[in-house]
């Protein structure tokens, strides 16, 4: 049986889904190889995303009509996307107004310093490499702008780019982003990892610290029970989605918050009040916990096959280092700012950068690493300032060195 002219086959569906449940259990398996107390986890399942679509995605779009197979990758990275983001705003609501006053200004600072430095870096390596490259100055100015948005791993910052760099260009931007992002994801979430080792950090003692005050505001909510709308609590997660992506898709002079800053910030505002009058919108602890992590999961497999075919076809090792660059040096000036500067306790500077990285993957690692979920109050607190800082440093970079 097929459907809207050879598109869509019963068979093409089938293969997607077993490539995908393929994906994940190889990736979750590699993903707990541990090296001296460090592991890729979840990002395991973007590995081996990219590995398949370097290998198989040319087969796939020979074999399977090639607008399916990018219109299918691009389904499951959104609602992955969604999913994750829509748990983080839930599991962060709570507590997250009360941190955000406390740190109001750090936030905002720390944003703003990783997306400039970010900026800063990506202007230099197109001062320099522009001396040797074989390309034009518009069309190395555009790939170096591609490549700052997948070392960000910014959907929003790419699709800046790609704008900017207008309809002739616009392809060099994905083709940066997609070299680009491997380490985008990866560098971040080793770093997460990594920082708590080297520092010797007690986690037990780091998980006291951010949580001190909040344990105080939990104790005082209301223990009246309230109306569930059912018993896993998917109807206000649906809800609370439906709302983030409409007010995600909403632009003001170009503008718009994307559908994952509508997600983040409508969630927020449901975990935060977790009530209306007698009815409860706060999902199941388990269920935000399941829906966050298959998220994640699903949002890996889906932008890193695409980005594996990327990759494979445009990879050159200078700009790679230039990704790797663009992604290590923002964050170590992130940290050090926020540490020796703005004095935030490790947590809340590690889920400050995984926001200011805007890195949906490092979120996930630092929640297990730190063995809490309030390390997510930081990354939403940072994420919606990096969101716009990232769209404006693309946007200026191009018109500046184009």
């Amino acid at each position: 049986m097929e459907l809207f002219d050879g598109i869509l086959t019963i068979k093409s569906v089938a293969f997607l889904l077993i490539s995908v449940m393929a994906i994940a259990a190889v990736g979750y398996l590699l993903g707990r190889v541990t090296i001296k107390g460090v592991s890729l986890g979840t990002a395991g399942v973007f590995l081996i995303a990219l590995v398949y679509g370097g290998l198989f995605y040319d087969k796939l779009s020979d074999e399977m009509n090639a607008e399916f197979v990018k219109s299918s990758l691009k389904i499951v990275d959104n609602l992955g996307l969604i999913l994750f983001v829509s748990a983080v705003g839930f599991i962060a609501g709570p507590n997250f107004f009360s941190n955000f006053k406390k740190n109001f200004k750090s936030f905002v600072a720390l944003a703003v310093i990783i997306i400039l430095s970010a900026g800063l870096v990506c202007a230099g390596c197109i001062m320099v490499g522009r001396q040797f490259t074989d390309l034009g100055t518009e069309e190395f100015t555009v790939l170096m702008s591609g490549i700052l948005s997948g070392a960000l791993t910014s959907t929003p910052g790419l699709s800046a780019a790609k704008e900017a760099a207008g309809p002739e260009l616009d392809k060099l931007v994905s083709v940066g982003s997609g070299i680009a992002y491997i380490f985008g994801v990866i560098g971040v979430v080793l770093f997460v990892q990594l920082i708590p080792k080297i520092l010797g950090a007690d986690m037990a003692k780091e998980r006291e610290l951010l949580t001190a005050k909040e344990k105080k505001s939990k104790q005082m909510k209301s223990t009246k029970k309230l109306i569930e709308m059912d018993s896993f609590g998917l109807m206000p997660f649906a809800l609370a989605a439906v709302l983030g992506i409409i007010i995600g898709s909403l632009k003001f002079k170009n503008f718009s918050l994307s559908m994952t800053g509508g997600c983040l910030l409508v969630c927020l505002l449901f975990g935060h009040f977790g009530r209306v009058g007698s009815v409860s919108i706060m999902p199941k602890d388990t269920t935000l916990k399941v829906l966050r992590e298959l998220g994640l999961m699903l949002f890996l497999i889906g932008s890193g096959i695409s980005g594996g075919s990327s990759f494979v076809e445009y990879f050159k090792p200078v700009y790679f280092l230039y990704g790797m660059i663009m992604t290590i040096v923002p964050m170590i000036i992130g940290f050090l700012f926020a540490k020796f500067v703005l004095k935030l306790n490790l947590l809340n500077n590690l889920g400050s950068i995984t926001g200011g990285m805007t890195s949906t993957p490092a979120l996930g690692t630092l929640i297990s690493t730190a063995g809490t979920e309030d390390v997510a109050s930081a990354y939403a607190a940072t994420y919606p300032v990096a969101l716009i800082s990232v769209v404006l440093v693309e946007q200026l970079i191009i018109i500046l060195f184009k």
